[in-house]
């Protein structure tokens, strides 16, 4: 019991724990104390999946993003598949379409080379599937002991097109909330590979690249107010982060978020709750209401989005915090994740 350790323990903490890299609230105060002080610059205090930049008349997005998930290979895609989707998805919701990725392999001594064959046949079919080229690299090997196999880091960019202003500043009350699809199928889809669960059917993960979905939606509006793709810290994490940059409320119909009964008893056995739960292949978006059925229309129309909903919109009220309308008529309030739930899904 001495060396048990919490994923997401108590906030006040001098060392570096995993709940740091949960993609909640601990990771945003080890980026707000630690990172942004020490490199500065206001495309990074934007703290966006990609910073939106101009160079040479050119507005591109560009993102960096690594990849540490364990087992390597799960239901539904692999850590070569990761690489490339999660990178791609950083660069769509800010409305960009992938151009070009970097990826850096660091292999630990002793993997087999067919392994990381493996990885990277994926990695270059899930490329060729986003329609992305990989043109630059880098291979490190570190000692037995000091990694699990494989690590993956991949850079992108991508050009934004003109009038296309996607932030969460941008969010005003009334804007309606649309999510694309089942959330928690990635997490719940590791978790039964890690534990060796069984949930009475298979889970596959939901990895996949959003950028032709994006497409779809800003070929029916350029104007769309936010765009996040819910990975760690799942839906909850994405609705706080935009809630808290936007200073609205946001109020969300928990008998409307779309989750599949695998991952519902799933959750209910684990006594996790779905919206925390990770997912690399759905987004959820701020659309103005005046937009919003003509754009739920173009999504449902797109494999990607065959399953989006609205589950909610922006408020003038509780400003900043995110509450859920449960289905007996209350509410509850949808903090922002602290750590994650489980750690090491992406």
């Amino acid at each position: 019991m001495l060396s048990w350790t919490c994923p997401a323990p108590l906030r006040d903490q001098q060392r570096v724990v995993m709940g740091h890299g949960g993609g909640g609230a601990m990771s945003a105060e080890l980026i707000e104390h630690i990172f942004v002080p020490a490199f500065g610059g206001p495309a990074l205090r934007a703290t966006t999946d990609a910073a939106d930049l101009e160079l040479g008349g050119a507005r591109l997005a560009f993102s960096t993003d690594s990849f540490v998930v364990r087992p390597l290979f799960f239901p539904g895609g692999s850590i070569g598949d990761l690489a490339v989707n999660g990178t791609v998805n950083d660069l769509a919701m800010s409305g960009a379409r992938a151009a070009y990725l970097s990826c850096g392999f660091i292999l630990e001594e002793g993997v087999g080379t067919d392994v990381v064959a493996r990885v990277a046949n994926a990695l270059g079919a899930a490329a060729r599937t986003a329609g992305v080229q990989v043109v630059t690299g880098d291979t490190k090997v570190v000692e037995a002991g000091h990694g699990d196999g494989v690590y993956i880091n991949t850079s992108g960019i991508g050009l934004i097109p003109d009038g296309v202003d996607l932030r969460p500043e941008r969010v005003v009350p009334g804007d309606v909330v649309i999510v694309s699809g089942d959330i928690g199928v990635h997490g719940v889809a590791i978790m039964s590979v890690r534990e060796g669960l069984e949930f009475g059917t298979a889970v596959e993960s939901d990895c996949a690249a959003l950028g032709g979905l994006v497409g779809a939606m800003l070929a029916v509006t350029p104007d769309l107010h936010v765009l996040r793709d819910p990975t760690r810290g799942g839906l909850a994490a994405s609705l706080n982060e935009i809630a808290a940059a936007s200073g609205t409320g946001v109020v969300v119909q928990e008998r409307a978020v779309p989750v599949p009964a695998p991952v519902a008893g799933a959750c209910a056995v684990l006594g996790l709750d779905p919206m925390y739960v990770a997912n690399e292949g759905k987004l959820v978006a701020f659309v103005p209401r005046e937009h919003a059925d003509a754009v739920l229309a173009a999504m449902r129309a797109h494999p990607l989005g065959a399953g989006a909903t609205v589950i909610g919109e922006a408020v003038e009220a509780h400003p900043g915090m995110v509450v859920a309308r449960t289905a007996l008529g209350g509410t509850r309030v949808v903090d922002m994740p602290l750590g994650e739930q489980l750690p090491r899904i992406c």
